[in-house]
């Protein structure tokens, strides 16, 4: 029998959403200590490889969150789709990021941290629940912010501040879980 579209929303809500969160935060951890410790060559290595990664490492601990992202006996959710599709918009945004980068390299934890947060915005809209509004408009306010407060600092209190974000946005995920 064929699930509607707002059964399979509802569906879709149930899940926890930590797990690609987690590998986010992971990641521009990562990144932060790469600023502080690497290189600026070395360091942007770490943000383009670091941030292509995400979803894969997504994957991973999804295994051990109980999302388990593969699972192939789970029914096919639109949205699952959809949220594939908002996973692609931010990898396409690197059109944005690479040019801007080639003519000033400390945009890179500016337009990459700012472009790849925006799939937090539908996000929002599909599990009906403010957390991703929260996470994308903080996101660029503060990212922005930082970046002209700290223009020697940027591959540093950028990436920091998304682990920040990342933190708070679990956090809303988990209170959001336990109070359904």
């Amino acid at each position: 029998m064929e699930r509607t579209l707002e059964e399979q929303r509802k569906e879709f809500m149930e899940g926890k959403f930590l797990a690609t969160p987690l590998a986010g935060m992971i990641v521009w951890l990562i990144i932060g200590f790469a600023g502080i410790f690497l290189p600026i060559t070395a360091t942007v290595w770490v943000l383009f490889i670091g941030t292509g990664s995400i979803v894969y490492l997504g994957l991973f601990i999804s295994k051990f969150t109980g999302e388990n992202f593969l699972d192939k006996t789970k029914p096919k959710n639109t949205f699952d789709r959809l949220f594939m599709f908002t996973v692609a918009q931010a990898a396409l945004v690197y059109a944005i990021a690479i040019p801007f980068f080639l003519i000033d390299y400390s945009s890179l934890p500016l337009s990459v941290g700012i472009l790849t947060g925006l799939m937090w915005v539908p996000f929002s809209w599909i599990i009906n629940h403010w957390v991703g509004l929260f996470h994308g408009i903080t996101r660029t306010i503060i990212i922005v912010i930082l970046w002209y407060l700290f223009p020697e600092l940027r591959f540093v209190t950028i990436p920091f501040a998304i682990v920040l974000i990342y933190l708070i946005t679990i956090v809303i995920l988990r209170n959001r879980k336990r109070a359904t």
